[in-house]
């Protein structure tokens, strides 16, 4: 298990895992912006991705897949206009969104990316 990497433990899992040249990232949320619009919580949970994966090595333009869970498919717009401003246009990954009820209420979002280092 030497080769497996993991970064940033919570008692029930961590924030990225690295293996073979891949870094999986834990679903993220806004925890610093609970309540927030999802324009602002999308914009802290890309922000969060950012570091994730270049403390990994790696960027958003490697990102492979991604999965969005939108608490309100009614705010779909509104995520994506961030999302469209953060994204490397070049570079683009395969990507699901779904609503889901999410963890606790005050969150809007929530995004997990798959990405090579």
């Amino acid at each position: 298990m030497s080769d497996i990497k993991r970064l940033h433990p919570t008692p029930r899992m961590h924030q990225a895992v690295i293996h073979n040249g891949l870094v999986y990232t834990a679903g993220q949320v806004a925890q610093n912006n609970p309540g927030a619009s999802v324009a602002v919580q999308t914009a802290e949970v890309l922000q969060r991705i950012d570091e994730l994966l270049a403390e990994a090595g790696s960027h958003k333009g490697r990102i492979l897949s991604a999965n969005l869970y939108l608490a309100d498919m009614t705010n779909f717009d509104e995520m994506n206009s961030v999302w469209d401003a953060w994204i490397d246009h070049d570079g683009k990954p395969a990507r699901t969104t779904v609503q889901a009820l999410l963890t606790e209420p005050q969150f809007t979002i929530e995004i997990g990316v798959i990405a090579a280092i």
